[in-house]
């Protein structure tokens, strides 16, 4: 059974190219939207659960989540410092973000 998932237009249209060419920063444009699309709004994973799900190296997903807090895209929080965080895609272009 195959699910279909909603990407807002200007994720496509802006946010790609802005991450991908601007910031040359392609990995962090997979990981927002690998967060953004995943059913539950928060989604509380380990690094090596978004590898997994991305393709992405450890690595690259440790500096593409320090880019995305700098840009307010991503929000993380964790219980304690050693604690799987839990991730939050902002959409600052929605007001309900806000």
């Amino acid at each position: 059974m195959s699910a279909t998932v909603r990407i807002d237009r200007y994720v496509t249209d802006t946010l790609m190219r802005d991450l991908t060419g601007h910031d040359a920063r392609p990995s962090a444009f997979l990981l927002y939207l690998y967060i953004s699309t995943r059913p539950a709004r928060r989604v509380r994973a380990s690094l090596t659960d978004l590898a997994r799900g991305t393709g992405i190296s450890k690595r690259s997903i440790q500096l593409s989540i320090a880019w995305l807090q700098r840009r307010r895209l991503l929000e993380v929080t964790r219980s304690s410092a050693t604690a799987i965080p839990t991730f939050v895609a902002l959409r600052p272009w929605h007001s309900d973000d806000e």
